[in-house]
């Protein structure tokens, strides 16, 4: 028991010495630096009265003189190595090529409907099916009206009569009034029914036959106004059909648009007149040109584009509605300020660029773009012809001047 006693009498003395040696030392450590700033604060000489007011206005003022554009120093050998080009800015001629997608449709200006004008009874049909081709002037139906054939049949009575007319006054000499006022009513009756048939579209060439044969046409053949594919055939043989009713649709196929979208950003480089080149995959090596006609006033919703549309021949008839084609349109932007577009950093509300100051600094600088083409963007604002800027490898540069808090 004495020797576990004395054992930790001497341990606890050894802790108590350690602790008191350890803040002697922390005592002594701060009282020699405080010793050391008293001997340097004697040591420092007093300015005089007047230098304290008179130096520290060219202080301040230096403080608050303006600082140049600060600069990220890039050295010549260090340049070569990551691979620093330094291109001069300049205004060059400018190109904008807008690729698309364009549909071929029918050209509105050359469909035509056939329909009749008059109530009836397909009697004959020539056009029996769908997409066959027809020659303007060929027929295409026929038809028997009973209207029809009574205003014929009235037309003929009234000629008769006219004759009739004429005749007696042909014997009753030039002096009877009477015979001179029928004659004129029997000529103002048939021309008014001459007309009302011509108004059903039968031809001259019919009424004058009605007039050679004496009797009147069972049926009014319906002739195609126009040379095309027929599209839509609604007539069949007997049916009845009424004024007005379509009977075929027709569509000349010997020239065709190309309608294709354009998106809104784009729209403000587009106008008639402009040409395009247009490629099928169904025709590999074929180009064709062609201008633009129209541009169409509204914007689709859902993709943003608007319509655009070129007319083309088509005299083979290879060109068939509904077909895809590539349209490429190549657009003269005229000579602008331009750099490449690799020389521009994107820092998302910032466009910037590095200016070559010479001895390997490049300066920051925020500038506005413009339009983009050819690997190039337009420079509204920021650079002048002649300043040289990093066209390549700028994004090191970008990476030291960001490390080293020049730009934020």
């Amino acid at each position: 028991m004495n020797k576990k006693n004395i054992i930790i009498t001497v341990v606890a003395l050894l802790l108590i010495a350690g602790l008191l040696l350890a803040g002697l030392t922390k005592t002594g450590a701060r009282f020699f630096q405080h010793s050391a700033r008293e001997k340097m604060t004697q040591a420092a000489p007093k300015p005089a009265a007047g230098a304290h007011q008179h130096g520290a206005a060219p202080q301040a003022q230096q403080e608050q003189a303006p600082q140049g554009p600060q600069t990220v120093e890039i050295p010549q050998d260090k340049q070569q190595l990551i691979g620093v080009k330094i291109i001069t800015v300049a205004a060059k001629p400018l190109h904008k090529v807008i690729r698309t997608v364009g549909r071929i449709e029918y050209d509105e200006r050359k469909l035509a409907t056939v329909n009749t004008k008059i109530e009836g009874w397909i009697e004959k049909l020539h056009v029996d099916y769908t997409g066959k081709y027809v020659r303007k002037g060929e027929p295409m139906a026929e038809i028997y009206s009973p209207e029809l054939v009574s205003t014929q049949q009235e037309y003929l009575n009234i000629l008769k009569w006219s004759k009739q007319n004429s005749a007696q006054a042909a014997e009753a000499g030039s002096g009877s009034t009477l015979n001179q006022m029928l004659s004129r009513d029997a000529e103002s009756l048939r021309d008014a029914v001459r007309q009302r048939l011509r108004f059903w579209d039968i031809t001259d060439a019919q009424i004058r036959k009605i007039e050679e044969t004496g009797k009147p046409i069972r049926t009014l053949a319906i002739y195609s106004p126009a040379s095309g594919y027929v599209l839509q055939k609604t007539a069949q043989q007997g049916m009845r059909v009424m004024p007005g009713e379509k009977l075929f649709d027709i569509a000349d196929l010997s020239s065709v648009w190309v309608v294709a979208d354009i998106y809104e950003y784009e729209l403000p480089l587009i106008k008639t007149g402009q040409k395009a080149a247009i490629s099928l995959s169904y025709f590999p090596g074929k180009v064709l040109t062609a201008t633009m006609e129209y541009v169409y006033p509204v914007l689709t919703g859902e993709t943003r584009t608007a319509k655009v549309r070129f007319s083309i021949p088509n005299p083979g008839g290879q060109l068939k509605p509904q077909m895809f084609t590539n349209v490429e349109l190549k657009i003269n932007l005229g000579s602008r300020l331009v750099v490449p577009e690799d020389a521009v950093i994107n820092a998302g509300t910032r466009q910037i660029v590095y200016v070559d100051k010479g001895e390997g600094n490049f300066e920051p600088r925020d500038i506005t773009a413009g339009l983009s083409a050819e690997g190039m963007v337009e420079v509204i604002r920021g650079l002048k012809p002649g300043e040289k800027i990093a066209g390549a490898a700028n994004f090191l540069i970008d990476s030291e001047a960001r490390l080293k808090g020049i730009v934020k």
